[in-house]
């Protein structure tokens, strides 16, 4: 049987609720296998960022060609990329190897406000990155710092999602999380929008929910699945680890990606 093989391309997360940590998780759940490339370390706890360590990125570099070269990509996401140059290098080898399942989360900064970007990299990820791209599966923080659009209403949302589709991405997914009005992601294709529900939890932290839905996105792709159908699927697996978060460390609960696996036995059981 022929395993989807999905690359993620980002930092790692001390504390093991989000980054590499949450994409591994989620991708080797979702029957994938996972390989990495990791861009920074962080001294982090369920609260904030306490310090990053940038890998160099010619080091970079070398881990992207040593995998790829062995074991081939069916489909990858980035995360965290910490620099312009970090950026371009990765951009670079999505050219190069011909990578045509991208999923790219613009990871900004952490949810306790550290910055994981620095501010001339913004700029790169734009023009470089994005074009390159499938999908952006952007928060509703990110896509105000993307785009200069205030959003307070799906609508608003929509506006976003169509000026980073002028950027060059093929779709584009505005996550509604951190919205007060609806519980509504916005996806657009270039031709149509689509809000895709979500049912919203009083969930103590979603650390790490925006790591685990593009990692699910992108096993969902290597298998085969079109877009929209990834991010529904996808969507639902966030939904069960959000609902079952672990309730660890001071700064609250991390996503129990392996709740997935308890409904889908329950599932079976019913049947």
């Amino acid at each position: 049987m022929k395993i989807p093989k999905v690359l993620t391309v980002a930092g790692s997360d001390s504390c093991g609720g989000a980054g590499i940590q949450a994409d591994l998780k989620t991708i080797t759940i979702l029957g994938g296998y996972g390989m990495t490339v990791v861009t920074a370390l962080t001294a982090q706890d369920t609260e904030n960022v306490r310090a990053v360590y940038e890998i160099p990125a010619d080091f970079v570099a070398l881990q992207f060609d040593t995998v790829v070269k062995d074991l081939g990509v069916d489909a990858m996401k980035t995360g965290m990329l910490s620099s312009a140059e970090i950026i371009e290098v990765v951009a670079d080898r999505i050219k190069r190897f011909h990578i045509q399942r991208v999923v790219v989360d613009p990871v900004l900064a952490a949810s306790g406000g550290a910055e994981l970007l620095a501010s001339d990299g913004r700029k790169v990820l734009c023009q470089e990155l994005f074009p390159l791209a499938q999908l952006v599966t952007p928060n509703i923080p990110e896509a105000e710092m993307l785009t200069d659009v205030i959003i307070s209403s799906p609508s608003d949302m929509k506006v976003a999602a169509h000026v980073i589709y002028e950027m060059g991405a093929r779709n584009v997914l505005v996550k509604g999380g951190h919205l007060l009005e609806g519980s509504v992601h916005v996806f657009y294709d270039g031709k149509a929008f689509m809000e895709v529900p979500f049912t919203r939890l009083q969930a103590e932290s979603a650390h790490g929910s925006g790591c685990t839905l593009s990692a699910a996105i992108a096993t969902e792709l290597a298998r085969g699945r079109e877009v929209l159908d990834a991010i529904f699927l996808a969507e639902k697996f966030v939904h069960q680890a959000l609902r079952f978060a672990w309730r660890v460390g001071k700064g609250g609960g991390t996503l129990n990606q392996l709740a997935f696996l308890r409904a889908n036995r329950k599932d079976d059981s019913a049947t």
